[in-house]
């Protein structure tokens, strides 16, 4: 099975990811983007759930042997608890920082001191949440062995983050096989291609241009 091929054609048809080049969606950031992607909708589909976690427990095989799991919050909670649980392995998950009450916990979960840990995520854009996950753990003592999530945006500056950081990636699917699969499937044209194109080589720039050429 082609998993990237396949997990983008079903992220399609749930609208966890939605393409709009003429009209492109406004980030958090502010940034413009022809592309809008919540998988957090994975969860909502039991048949296309149960296919995101099959893969993730064929994928994670090239990171064994590891003794746990770890979901960077939030939205990486529920992939990596599903993980966790078909391979009946302990969960953690971390927080963007500590807590300000309370335990004051950055780190929620009971993992063995030194333990070995896989990070799940669901969406990889410049790397920056996945990778302070990562920086908690090993400040904590565990060794992270790689990090695994659902989609990435394949931007080069988040593949020159995870190498910087000495963090193995791996993910089930991305943005180049995602809008081959959506011009196959007809949801966009063949004239969105190189739009879609350039906004993966220089999204700030793409972003900037639109903005230039609105009334």
């Amino acid at each position: 099975m082609d998993i990237p091929a396949e997990v983008a054609s079903r992220l399609l048809q749930i609208k966890a990811i939605k393409l709009s080049p003429q009209n492109p969606f406004t980030w958090a950031s502010g940034l413009r983007s022809p592309i809008y992607c919540d998988n957090r909708l994975i969860l909502s589909h039991p048949e296309v759930r149960r296919f995101v976690v099959s893969c993730f427990v064929e994928l994670s095989g090239s990171f064994r042997p590891f003794d746990a799991i770890a979901g960077v919050a939030t939205a990486g909670i529920a992939h990596g608890v599903l993980l966790a649980q078909q391979l009946d392995l302990p969960f953690a998950y971390v927080r963007d920082k500590a807590k300000g009450h309370g335990r004051q916990n950055q780190i929620e979960g009971e993992l063995t001191p030194g333990a070995r840990v896989l990070v799940v995520e669901d969406l990889i854009s410049t790397g920056g949440s996945s990778l302070a996950a990562v920086e908690a753990l090993r400040s904590a003592g565990y060794q992270v062995i790689g990090a695994l999530a659902v989609f990435t945006y394949e931007f080069e500056k988040a593949a020159a983050a995870f190498t910087n950081a000495e963090c193995p990636v791996n993910t089930l699917s991305g943005y180049s096989v995602l809008i081959e699969q959506a011009r196959n499937q007809g949801y966009i044209e063949a004239n969105d291609m190189a739009t879609l194109g350039d906004w993966r080589r220089n999204p700030e720039g793409w972003s900037n241009k639109w903005q230039q050429t609105q009334p």
